[in-house]
């Protein structure tokens, strides 16, 4: 008796550990599912014509494939510069940004620096005190001379304070027996910098890239306020918004017009597929380099917000 209700007793650990690892697999399944939908759907109303996608009911799957939305974007001179203008501008700003930040951050991650307390916190007080956009317009249009060239999207991204702290506290977190036993060998403060400590900050300034690289790349209203009347300084989400508010207009006008729905007819090209494909052809470059910084990412998130 004794044997057998141990046995029966011993039964039930092994059933949990069973059961806990389906439930956990059916429930990632099931959430995976529900965050992949809404891409792979709005993919699939890209590849689809124009008029039957207006009648709804597209899954995962186009009803009638067709490519004249992506043939309507692409086909394009302006869309090619508009591409050329974001990549340019994420590059540079980049690589701009993290040269100047952890440039910064590793300035004031120095207890000998004497005025460090001081820009540290003159530095973060503008994370919470902002002037607003109509001083940062004059400033940058009719001060500095920035509107109508392609500078105005460089010089006022070329730091910033949040990622600044992020670097400082991954650098802080830094053994300091290796800048000193660099001093110790004749090193100066910049040899120590790039030699040390800037291929020790990678994982950082992987995350901080990626930050960065993402909020460039996304953005269209500056744009918009410096350089509206410049279409060879358009930038892709910009040009693409506009595309996306001259879609809507001719739908809106052959709501109207029998002429006007007649055309849009024939071009086989509705807001609802322009819509979808403006959000592929945007997200899918940050698609392509997210991968590849995706280890680099979780490391300098977690070590970047431990340490210091």
């Amino acid at each position: 008796m004794t044997s057998v209700s141990i046995k029966k007793k011993g039964r039930k650990p092994m059933q949990r550990d069973i059961v806990f690892p389906i439930a956990n697999g059916i429930f990632l399944c099931i959430l995976m599912f529900v965050t992949l939908y809404p891409v792979i759907n709005t993919v699939a109303i890209s590849f689809n014509d124009g008029i039957d996608a207006v009648r709804g009911g597209i899954g995962l799957w186009p009803r009638k494939f067709s490519t004249e939305a992506y043939n309507s974007l692409l086909s394009d001179k302006l869309t090619w510069n508009a591409f050329g203008i974001s990549v340019a501008r994420t590059v540079i700003t980049t690589l701009l940004n993290l040269l100047f930040t952890s440039m910064l951050a590793f300035a004031l991650s120095r207890k000998e620096f004497v005025f460090r307390k001081f820009i540290t916190l003159a530095v973060v007080l503008t994370m919470y005190v902002n002037a607003g956009l109509i001083p940062n317009y004059l400033l940058i249009s009719k001060t500095l001379k920035l509107s109508k060239t392609f500078w105005v999207y460089i010089i006022p991204t070329m730091f910033s304070c949040f990622n600044m702290i992020v670097i400082r506290t991954y650098i802080t977190g830094l053994p300091e027996a290796l800048v000193e036993s660099a001093r110790i060998d004749g090193a100066n403060d910049m040899r120590i910098f790039w030699q040390i400590i800037f291929p020790l900050c990678m994982p950082v300034l992987a995350t901080v890239a990626l930050f960065v690289a993402v909020g460039s790349w996304n953005q269209w209203f500056d744009t918009q306020l410096y350089n509206g009347g410049k279409k060879y300084l358009h930038t892709l989400q910009y040009l693409l918004k506009m595309k996306l508010a001259t879609s809507m207009n001719t739908a809106n006008a052959a709501n109207a017009s029998v002429d006007a729905l007649a055309s849009q007819a024939a071009a086989k090209t509705t807001p609802v597929t322009i819509r979808c494909a403006i959000t592929v052809v945007s997200a899918l470059p940050i698609l392509v380099v997210y991968p590849f910084l995706q280890r680099y990412f979780v490391t300098g998130m977690v070590l970047g917000g431990v340490k210091g």
